[in-house]
């Protein structure tokens, strides 16, 4: 059975779910920067990787490469700086921020790797 099905035998009672993806305003947030990206011919490709302490949006400049960067939320951060991550392929973190938005805007992605 799989891990993100749920039997409810009493849904009278409040169910609390576990958010284990980024919020509609935050994918709208990436994905608009994902689209000018590939407008530039800078990114080609993405992917997702979901787990239960993070989602990472992960973007390629060769579908065959590895990942250029990860855009990453962390579920339960140690820090409130942390909750937003940028990563480098190797899982260093390049930038991070608690504001998503913020973030990105002000990336300069032609300048980020080391």
């Amino acid at each position: 059975m799989s891990s993100n099905l749920k039997l409810i035998i009493n849904n009278n009672h409040k169910i609390i779910e576990d958010k284990y993806f980024f919020e509609k305003e935050e994918l709208k947030i990436i994905l608009d920067l994902y689209a000018k990206m590939v407008s530039e011919g800078s990114w080609k490709d993405y992917g997702l990787n979901i787990s239960s302490r993070q989602v990472g949006f992960s973007v390629f400049k060769n579908a065959a490469e590895n990942a250029l960067y990860k855009i990453c939320k962390n579920f339960k951060p140690k820090s409130k700086n942390l909750k937003y991550l940028i990563t480098d392929t190797n899982g260093k973190i390049l930038k991070n921020s608690h504001d998503l938005s913020l973030l990105l805007k002000n990336t300069n992605w032609k300048k980020l790797k080391d």
